[in-house]
């Protein structure tokens, strides 16, 4: 995937807090929903694999709530990996890995993970083209388990419509600085699974 350098400056606003660590505020507001769901639909026990684990916020409130699932956390970023790195030393979960690099938008990464039983993708389908997250798509559901499971989180078109004025603004700011990102519209990512 490529780390496209041309992103409006809200599309990720990060700020380094601690040696190492990157905080979110839109993370951190997110977090609680993101947790309570993930809960509610995510199977028990098994193999989680987070897709874009970015700060790492997310990643060890997960592991934390969810300690029968071995989470395996990701980015492409140096810096966000490091972030993650970071946050995962410090709260020592047994449950959840060191993260790796993994570029999703590649063919063939869904064959290096296999047997999935839980996806996550949190706040990246808006930030890579189209093609991009077909690829994304087809390797989350050749990576998952039969009966395995996917939630994916981020700001969409909801049937083609961009719900807010908010929304409106976000998106014109991503294709004015690319304009093969911006949001995607729910039904057609439904439909490429």
């Amino acid at each position: 995937m490529v780390l496209r350098q041309k992103l409006p400056p809200t599309a990720s606003v990060v700020h380094k807090t601690r040696v190492g660590q990157l905080h979110s505020p839109a993370a951190e507001r997110n977090v609680g929903d993101i947790v309570r769901v993930v809960c509610e639909y995510s199977p028990s026990s098994g193999n989680a694999l987070e897709i874009a684990s970015g700060t790492g916020q997310h990643i060890v409130e997960l592991a934390a709530a969810l300690p029968s699932l071995l989470w395996q956390p990701s980015d492409v970023d140096p810096d966000r990996l490091a972030s993650i790195t970071a946050r995962s030393v410090e709260k020592q979960f047994a449950n959840l890995l060191p993260p790796i690099n993994l570029d999703v938008t590649t063919i063939g990464w869904s064959d290096l993970y296999p047997k999935r039983d839980f996806i996550l993708l949190v706040n990246l389908l808006h930030l890579v083209s189209e093609g991009e997250v077909e690829l994304i798509v087809a390797g989350i559901a050749q990576s998952l388990k039969p009966i395995g499971r996917c939630i994916i989180y981020g700001p969409f078109m909801r049937n083609s419509v961009l719900t807010s004025a908010g929304d409106e603004d976000f998106h014109r700011s991503l294709i004015e600085a690319d304009p093969d990102i911006g949001y995607k519209d729910d039904q057609w990512i439904l439909e490429l699974f």
